[in-house]
């Protein structure tokens, strides 16, 4: 049987040209993470150090370590690689094993008999980046460092959230694979079921050491077994799994798993093994055009989706120190929030199996871009060769998923050549268009026919139309954050939103924690540091500015209200498309999540504190959502149901004065069928009259508030509430109207953590706020850390 050793211990950092002290280096890991243990770096994420280690991109580095290879009882012996970043070469006692120059690839090299010093040799990624620039030309790019001219991540070199921290190194797992005869070289599961009955067909493609050895195939999966002969280099083996359960999103069924094992064998003996889990289901995407438009619909088992989504960006600018327990927990934290669509954005990495185990087993969609973000990528070599290399490998490592339901070919560049002036600058110049059109469609076809695959995001499905056009395929909707009122997001419904969000602070922790020894401020230094996208802070006060009076002064206000903004301006957005399903077809909120903490569009910031939109996101994505939106001259109430049951049931609506006094009430009936949205007019005399009132509506424990006004005009009374300990938290009682409290619970402890964000309340009511990490609970200790709404005057 095939043997594999790690090769995790004894590896040396140092300059390539021999000066400085040698340092122990971790492998999988990279060259900034080293330099941090050694303590030669300060932590990049504090103040403002990215500046101070932007050297360490710009050097050669190289890795050193003892190989022994050895004879043994096996006949071949391969070194390999899952993940060298970016731009390597590799040498045995100075001979050359090979070189390297894409960190989205796996490389295995032949060491038989071999030992000596093993050497990994770093060059630059600028210095790589910019000789293909010269080589090949300019190409256009929403930034100006070089990050299309290598196939590394483009977020190493910056991003509008990121810090631009570019990497090297060995940044997944080396081993010595040690095998006899013949080794399974690729597996590619095409799983699919039909009437019942689940299909794998394993097309195994074997590396041999003798060519005329007879070779086996032996597959298992629910109890059925089948084998094969290998004739050659390739393979297949067939199996039929009768009365397979099905595996479901979230929140539609469950999520059954199958082991699926694989073994090669000569004669007896068994000489290599696959293992692997899976999932039965099937998946299609509905682009076919009707009244509205183009539609963008997924339909997993034949139930068609409002998808309820999320972009996911790499969780740390170091992916190499991201644990499978890491993945885990924020994969958790998506479907705590309602969240049923993972989008992998393409301007990172294809994630370890860690992350897509997770996802399998949490029942998250994983709609996964090709790396390719924000910039007109050439389409000639080095490149070309690289870009179908790591398609085909990471399209049949992904495979096995059943979470993976949709390739998307990149992130805003076909978008970008229309409109962001790439198109006349390029004079005919390759800028992508033939990945995306051409190279990636053609290998997901030939390799994984099972899945959809999209051009773009955004993409209207051809250039008849513009590519972001709302009516048709999926839309980035980015001129509301960037130069609108969030309310403007209810003025057109797209077909299917992939892209859309608004920016808010990190807790109040994490900023101590990243700014130590600043009173921080919003233009202080370290947070004008930790704030990368183009005038971010203006766009904040201005959006704030439409809604409330924009604290002078005042750091914690802004910060709470900030951070209410973030959540309303998510609210209008979801509240809006859920209730135009099924024209609108899926939400994809950017984002989940940091790779650092800075002031952003996350809703959990770089040191996994959930933001208040965090939690708004489990209100906006719950099966049953209710929703207040204009009709003509008058309201409607939207009850939107994504569950499989029926909601009937009476709807309370109340018009209400803000100083709490009832003025009118009515109780239609509401009748939602299953995954269906039902609309309910809102009676004339329940139309708020003015600043003063607003109307609520309540059913089966849900809630929708209408205010309309902004809160700058609102005469709100001056809040008044109790506040007690409860067991593992406090209970708030409102005496007045009290609008969007909030408990910023690592106020109390940096450790502690509420269940809840923004909730508003009538007068009488009350919450209880589970809180867990506060070591000396105390009312008004916990009363400092609580915020809401206040009038202006």
């Amino acid at each position: 049987m095939r043997q594999v050793t790690p090769l995790t211990e004894g590896w040396i950092l140092r300059h390539p040209d021999g000066t400085g002290d040698a340092l122990p280096a971790s492998v999988p890991g990279c060259v900034h993470t080293d330099l941090l243990a050694a303590g030669l770096i300060p932590d990049p994420f504090l103040g403002r150090n990215e500046t101070e280690v932007a050297w360490v991109g710009r050097r050669e580095w190289t890795y050193e370590t003892e190989l022994t290879a050895g004879a043994g009882p096996h006949e071949q012996t391969d070194l390999v690689f899952d993940g060298l970043d970016t731009v390597a070469e590799i040498l045995l006692d100075g001979r050359p094993l090979g070189r390297t120059r894409n960190m989205h690839r796996s490389y295995r090299f032949d060491v038989t008999g071999l030992s000596g010093r093993l050497t990994v040799r770093f060059a630059s990624a600028y210095a790589e980046a910019e000789a293909v620039r010269g080589r090949l030309g300019e190409r256009p790019g929403a930034y100006a460092e070089p990050y299309q001219y290598l196939r590394k991540m483009a977020c190493s070199f910056g991003w509008d959230w990121g810090p631009t921290l570019v990497t090297a190194g060995m940044w997944r797992p080396v081993r010595l694979e040690r095998w006899s005869t013949a080794r399974i070289a690729r597996v590619r599961p095409l799983v699919t079921v039909e009437d019942g009955v689940g299909q794998i067909e394993l097309a195994v493609d074997v590396e041999r050491s003798r060519v005329e050895a007879p070779l086996t195939l032996e597959a298992s999966a629910g109890g059925v077994r089948a084998r094969a002969r290998i004739d050659g280099t390739a393979g297949t083996v067939r199996l039929r799994v009768p009365d397979v359960r099905l595996w479901w999103p979230r929140g539609y069924g469950e999520q059954p798993l199958y082991d699926v094992e694989l073994t090669l064998s000569h004669g007896d003996e068994a000489l290599d093994a696959w293992r692997r889990r899976t999932g039965f289901r099937t998946v299609e995407l509905d682009t076919s055009a009707d009244a509205h438009g183009t539609g963008f619909t997924l339909a997993v088992n034949g139930e068609r989706l409002f998808a309820r989504g999320v972009n996911w960006i790499p969780d740390d600018v170091f992916p190499s120190r991201i644990t499978r327990e890491r993945y885990r927990h924020r994969l958790e934290q998506a479907a705590g929030a309602g969240v049923d669509l993972v989008r992998v954005w393409g301007g990172g990495i294809y994630e370890d199996e860690d992350f897509y185990d997770a996802c399998d087993e949490l029942g998250l969609l994983v709609w996964q871009d090709f790396p390719f973000a924000c910039a007109a990528y050439p389409e000639e070599q080095p490149l070309r060769g690289e870009v179908e290399a790591e398609a085909r490998e990471n399209v049949v490592r992904l495979m096995p998923h059943p979470s993976l339901v949709l390739w998307n070919g990149n992130n805003e560049n076909l978008w970008g050549f229309r409109d962001w002036d790439w198109e006349q600058g390029l004079a005919g110049d390759s800028w992508g268009e033939g990945y995306y059109l051409g190279v990636l469609p053609r290998v997901v076809a030939e390799l994984d026919p099972t899945r959809p695959y999209t051009a773009g995001s955004p993409w209207s499905g051809s250039w008849r139309h513009h590519p972001n056009d709302p009516a048709h395929g999926t839309h980035h909707s980015w001129e509301v954050w960037n130069r609108a009122d969030y309310a403007d997001y209810r003025r057109d419904v797209p077909r299917f939103v992939a892209e859309f969000g608004w920016q808010a602070p990190p807790a109040h922790a994490t900023l101590r924690r990243a700014l130590p020894g600043e009173d921080p401020a919003p233009d202080s230094p370290g947070m004008l540091h930790h704030q990368k996208a183009e005038d971010g802070n203006g766009k904040l006060e201005r959006g704030l500015a439409r809604h409330f009076a924009v604290p002078e002064g005042d750091f914690d206000r802004w910060h709470y209200l900030t951070q209410v903004n973030q959540a309303r301006a998510v609210a209008a957005g979801v509240e809006h498309w859920r209730s135009h399903w099924p024209v609108c077809a899926g939400t994809v909120v950017w984002q989940l999540n940091d790779c650092w903490p800075v002031t952003s569009w996350a809703a959990i910031d770089g040191d996994g504190r959930e933001k208040p939109l965090y939690h708004e996101l489990r209100r906006l994505y719950a099966d049953r959502l209710l929703t207040v939106r204009a009709d003509g001259d008058g309201l409607v109430v939207a009850a939107v149901n994504q569950s499989a049951e029926d909601w009937r049931g009476t709807l309370r609506l109340r018009r209400m004065s803000v100083d709490g006094a009832p003025i009118a009430e009515a109780a239609p009936a509401l009748d939602a069928g299953g995954r269906t949205v039902a609309v309910v007019e809102v009676p004339v005399e329940l139309l708020p009259d003015g600043p003063g009132e607003f109307l609520v509506a309540d059913a089966d424990g849900v809630r929708a508030w209408h205010f309309p006004a902004p809160d700058r005009e609102i005469p709100y009374p001056r809040p008044e509430f109790e506040v007690a300990l409860a067991p593992d938290g406090i209970t708030v009682t409102a005496r007045t109207l009290v609008r969007d409290l909030l408990l910023q619970a690592d106020r109390l402890d940096p450790g502690a953590r509420a269940d809840r964000g923004l909730v508003t309340l009538l007068p009488g009511e009350e919450v209880t706020i589970g809180v867990r990490g506060w070591k000396t609970p105390d009312p008004d200790t916990a009363r400092s850390a609580l915020y809401c709404v206040e009038p202006t005057r």
